[in-house]
């Protein structure tokens, strides 16, 4: 090859890596933020509340918990008419709920029982505690109030309806990658009765 030539080759290769080398410093400098990780899926289950009349600032409160403190798995309210995952209706009995993980086009149901409110118990922590029930998480009793799976054990004196990092790392796992869709769902109603 001509000097000329290859002189010319060896510019335009140094022009290209100078123009791609900020794009990149950019995505590694500190403090910038980094491209989003396409391959990160998030999984979208839709609940219908029609059903739980009285419940619907809980049920919003609760999800907003579990949207806030989870990444790959969100609730969404189910426009009418359409088919959600999870069906969430208010009774007079004890709280109770299907034991997930539920997956899109699965069925779980979560039981607002308005007996738990009359002994005292936060509705908002009873609505992201069943919440929880679908997502996979079983009961922590007795637990503390900082667990929101220990639901009635902490006492009505508890408030909290965000789950706990490890409560977060394990819904997290059943909606990462192959376990989105090798994690059976357990299917067990579990009731939420001192």
């Amino acid at each position: 090859m001509p000097r000329s030539k290859w002189l010319a080759a060896v510019g335009t290769a140094a022009a290209v890596t100078l123009l791609m080398a900020p794009a990149a410093q950019a995505a590694s400098t500190p403090g910038t933020a980094a491209p989003a990780d396409v391959s990160a899926a998030v999984t979208t289950l839709y609940y219908d509340d029609t059903r739980a009349r009285g419940w619907e600032a809980a049920i919003t409160a609760g999800v907003a918990s579990w949207n806030a403190n989870t990444t790959n798995v969100k609730l969404a309210k189910a426009r009418p008419g359409t088919r959600a995952e999870i069906q969430i209706i208010a009774t007079n009995g004890w709280p109770q709920a299907t034991l997930g993980p539920v997956r899109p086009g699965g069925q779980a149901r979560v039981e607002l029982g308005s007996q738990a409110v009359t002994e005292g118990h936060d509705k908002t922590r009873i609505a992201a505690h069943e919440i929880g029930h679908n997502l996979g998480l079983p009961d922590t009793k007795p637990g503390p109030c900082s667990q929101l799976m220990s639901g009635s054990s902490a006492g009505i004196s508890c408030k909290n309806s965000v789950p706990n990092a490890t409560e977060r790392s394990r819904v997290e796992s059943y909606y990462g990658g192959r376990a989105a869709t090798q994690i059976p769902a357990d299917g067990r109603v579990l009731v939420d009765a001192p």
